[in-house]
């Protein structure tokens, strides 16, 4: 066995830590024919997985840090379809493509930022965590953040990301200004909403399929402080639990619930925001907002070491050591933002079968779906080891993207469960009936007539994404599996 065969992701890893640099900036020499003509960037053979792990995909690579070499490799794809790839934290199969071309774009990191605008400008590779530390010295901060710092603006656009405070800030493409475009054809295109609004809407949660995101200008809000007080409160009902995620005020909510425990459902809802004030000055200075690993689970990480046993004494403890309730309780905002930072290569925990991240949103008078989806679960011979629950506010224009205004629950099983695919599917029945989908960044089953019935603007998409590239160069193993991008006949 390959020693890496267990690898989340291959080895293409170091150009994600490049140092950022300014737009504008000497961007070295690209590499150039005898006769002037730019060279393709070099390809490796790789073998990748998504973040939650489970068998390898062989792909062909080429790392590009520049729009030149970025133009070059997709002329030299030939009839290879190719598909763009950040950190590699989608979940399932959204950045593979089996025997394509993937474009690793992780090098692709500039940063501009203009405090006196209050927006940003990125290179599709730099991660949010590298733009909330550039940022925060000058007294600014991302709207939106997912569970992870480790996310590229390319793929946070391409998912269209959400985050605890969906109901004040949208998602992350919803504040986007611009972006600039590469199509399969290399024309590079720069899409607002008044310059192709159409275009700009197909990309946001397009997950790649329209052109590969090389670069864009987002809009940033202030950052009173690197701290945020947090209300705590515990809970034994998923009603209780709907209840608190609802009171007013608290722009960041969001609970954790035990589905391992003697009650059906427990758990602990946080509400948070920024402290500003006094409190943020009371001799709490160093606080980041990013947070720093502290441990990293190795390759071959025994599978049988995470079971439900364990992860419900986990759980237990958990719970026992929350308040019943607390308020104004002084977080960091990277540690709270992304607690599970703090562990790199996490998915090993769960073996070489890695995990599926079903992600769920229902619109609000449909609660008796998480009900529904929570009783069989428990029913089931699939453990449930972490499980988030979420409200979110109402949808954008982007037709791809998953946010619709109501609930989202998230549910993290093991890849290797008894019966998951069965019990999913009929999930998958419960959400589409009531006007719900799941999300496609975290997704790696999901069938293409289940995914039409959850995204009824899908044919406006396709028809955007026709436009963008007739000839269906972009594709995914997700796009070839739910038909996202059917062939071309």
């Amino acid at each position: 066995m390959p020693r890496d065969e267990r690898e989340p992701v291959a080895a293409v890893a170091p150009a994600a830590r490049a140092p950022l640099r300014a737009v504008g900036a000497a961007r070295g020499a690209d590499p150039v024919s005898p006769s002037g003509a730019l060279l393709s960037p070099p390809r490796i053979r790789a073998a990748l997985t998504g973040w939650g792990g489970g068998a390898r995909v062989p792909v062909t690579v080429a790392r590009v840090a520049s729009v030149e070499q970025l133009r070059a490799a997709v002329a030299d794809a030939g009839g290879m379809t190719m598909i763009a790839r950040g950190m590699g934290r989608s979940y399932g199969d959204a950045a593979l493509l089996t025997e394509g071309l993937v474009l690793d774009a992780t090098g692709m990191r500039w940063v501009a930022p203009d405090p006196v605008g209050g927006v940003v400008r990125a290179g599709a590779g730099v991660t949010l965590g590298q733009l909330l530390e550039a940022l925060a010295p000058a007294g600014w901060v991302l709207p939106v953040v997912p569970g992870t710092q480790h996310v590229t603006v390319g793929g946070a656009i391409a998912c269209d990301i959400h985050g605890k405070n969906h109901g004040s800030a949208g998602t992350f493409g919803a504040n986007v200004q611009e972006l600039e475009l590469l199509t399969a054809s290399g024309e590079l295109l720069t899409l607002t909403r008044e310059r192709d609004g159409e275009a700009l809407a197909a990309t946001i949660g397009g997950m790649g399929l329209t052109g590969v995101i090389v670069s864009a200008t987002i809009r940033l809000r202030r950052l009173a402080s690197p701290w945020l007080a947090v209300d705590i409160d515990r809970v034994r009902r998923l009603d209780d639990a709907l209840a608190v995620l609802d009171c007013p005020g608290a722009s960041h909510r969001v609970a954790w619930l035990d589905l391992l425990g003697r009650d059906l459902v427990r758990g602990v809802v946080t509400r948070a925001d920024q402290v500003v004030g006094g409190a943020a000055a009371a001799g709490e200075r160093g606080g980041r907002t990013t947070v720093a690993s502290r441990l990293r689970i190795p390759p071959r990480w025994p599978d049988r070491l995470l079971s439900p046993g364990v992860v419900a004494a986990h759980n237990e403890l958990r719970f026992r050591t929350s308040p019943v309730r607390a308020r104004g309780r002084l977080e960091q905002f990277g540690a709270h933002m992304f607690p599970l930072d703090a562990l790199d290569a996490w998915p090993r925990l769960y073996g070489p079968d890695g995990l599926v991240q079903y992600q769920l949103v229902v619109p609000r008078g449909a609660e008796r779906v998480l009900e529904d989806v929570i009783e069989r679960l428990r029913r089931s011979e699939v453990p449930c080891y972490l499980a988030v629950l979420k409200d979110f506010g109402a949808a954008n224009d982007a037709p791809l993207s998953f946010p619709i205004q109501g609930w989202t629950l998230a549910l993290d099983v093991p890849g290797a469960a008894p019966g998951l695919d069965r019990l999913l599917d009929a999930f998958d029945e419960l959400v589409a009936a009531a006007g719900g989908r799941v999300y496609l960044a975290k997704d790696r089953r999901v069938r293409a007539d289940a995914l039409a019935a959850m995204y009824p603007r899908l044919e406006r998409w396709r028809a955007i994404r026709d436009r963008l590239d007739p000839d269906r160069r972009w594709c995914s193993d997700l796009a070839a599996r739910t038909g996202l991008v059917e062939p071309v006949r």
